[in-house]
């Protein structure tokens, strides 16, 4: 029974070819072997192109768009290309006997041209021996001459296999390697090769971001400093002398902090990234010591892992840094509301005090109010019992004033309040409202 294509995921397919995207080269010792790791952030587009470049000048039909990995026979020698996220590399073997020495390399079929495309793009370039032979020791003379500028670095590797570098790039730029096959089994010298030729690869990436901790760790201490001078400010002066240049500067801060941040943040992660490969390629290496040298391992726990960590500490300090920005934005914030507050508390009892004012010139021109109206009521009631007397009434009007006075002011009095307070009530219903 055949399982229907309709049946399977959408990406089934491309999942499992993945898997074999990128398969070890295949050769035995005696071979010769060249690696160049071409790193570029051009896209995918100009590692492509360097790739039909060359098969054009064989004339080998390219690989079409998108292929991740490409191996051909161009005659004198075998090419192995990968696509990465951020570099390609090419692998060229050339499989007979070769010389002892590094005078005659595979890369030497390769068109001059071709290579002089390659400007201010090579990240990797090493030349292998790979050969069948007895285990050197460190007092062979025939190391001495390939690789003479110490330190010397060796292991015995995988089943039975040597290896021997000093991981300098010599004069003609290219670092050089001596892999000893002693008695490798079937396939393993194609994925010791494979192995040499990652973990250098790998190693180089990684170091990419070596420089950009350096260079971000004198900014991060220029930024420490600032914040410093920063702190001394905000706890000697008072909040309401200099706060808007505080929150400036302390804006400048984080600006440059999270500008740092975006542009070193994938490089730091990225670097992480190789070192874990780089550890995962040794330990796949299977090495045993060869008394008096260092192994791979040891020399890249030496070497490589310091560079990681200075990275990672830089990494750390950059987010521990925009923390403490952060933490002293938040309190430099607080101390200006902090004052506002208290500047609007002093607002306010500016504004209870003129009420208080108000309230007393309101009751003092209220009694002048009663005094006035009631002086012109008493006027009327004089006129009135006047006209009465007048019409033959007896009435004596000066006593009657006199007695009527005290009536009046009252009634004046409590008409007053009882329409001051009909308006205080209708004017809270309307705010309310």
């Amino acid at each position: 029974m055949n399982l229907s294509s309709v049946l399977n995921h959408p990406k089934r397919l491309a999942l499992a070819s993945e898997i074999h995207a990128r398969p070890f080269m295949v050769f035995e010792a005696p071979a010769l072997i060249s690696h160049l790791a071409i790193f570029s952030d051009d896209g995918e587009q100009s590692h492509e192109r360097l790739l039909q470049s060359l098969c054009a000048r064989f004339g080998v039909a390219a690989p079409g768009q998108g292929v991740q990995h490409f191996a051909h026979d161009f005659g004198h020698f075998r090419l192995k290309w990968e696509r990465h996220t951020e570099f390609s590399t090419f692998s060229f073997v050339e499989p007979g006997e070769g010389r002892a020495d590094f005078e005659h390399t595979a890369i030497r079929h390769v068109p001059h041209d071709w290579l002089e495309s390659l400007r201010a793009s090579v990240i990797v370039a090493s030349h292998i021996i790979a050969e069948r032979g007895n285990p050197l020791s460190i007092t062979d003379t025939r190391l001495k001459s390939l690789f003479p500028v110490p330190p010397l670095v060796g292991s015995k590797v995988l089943s039975d296999g040597q290896i021997w570098t000093d991981f300098q790039v010599g004069p003609d730029g290219f670092s050089k390697y001596l892999i000893r096959d002693i008695n490798l089994r079937e396939s393993q010298m194609g994925r010791l090769v494979q192995r040499i030729c990652e973990i250098e690869t790998y190693l180089m990436m990684a170091l990419l971001a070596l420089p950009l901790a350096r260079e971000a760790g004198t900014l991060l201490s220029s930024i420490e400093e600032d914040l410093i001078t920063l702190g001394i400010q905000m706890s000697t002066q008072g909040i309401e002398e200099d706060a808007e240049a505080q929150l400036k500067e302390i804006s400048r801060l984080d600006a440059q902090v999270r500008a740092m941040s975006f542009r070193t943040g994938f490089r730091f992660s990225a670097a992480q990234a190789y070192y874990q490969i780089v550890e995962a390629r040794i330990g796949e290496l299977r090495e045993r010591r060869i008394e008096g040298v260092p192994t791979i391992g040891e020399f890249m726990e030496r070497r490589l892992a310091p560079a990681m960590n200075s990275c990672m500490s830089v990494a750390v300090r950059q987010d521990t840094l925009a923390e403490k920005i952060s933490r002293s934005d938040d309190m430099l914030r607080t101390r200006v509301n902090l004052a506002q507050e208290r500047q609007s508390q002093s607002v306010l009892r500016s504004l209870s005090n003129s009420a208080d004012l108000q309230l007393r010139l309101q009751q003092a021109v209220e009694g002048l109010s009663v005094v006035a109206i009631s002086y012109y009521g008493i006027g009327l009631v004089g006129y009135t019992l006047k006209a009465l007397k007048g019409w033959g009434w007896e009435i004596p009007v000066d006593q009657a004033i006199g007695l009527i006075l005290p009536l009046v002011f009252l009634v004046t009095w409590h008409a007053i309040r009882r329409l001051h307070k009909h308006l205080h009530t209708n004017g809270a219903t309307a705010f309310s409202k």
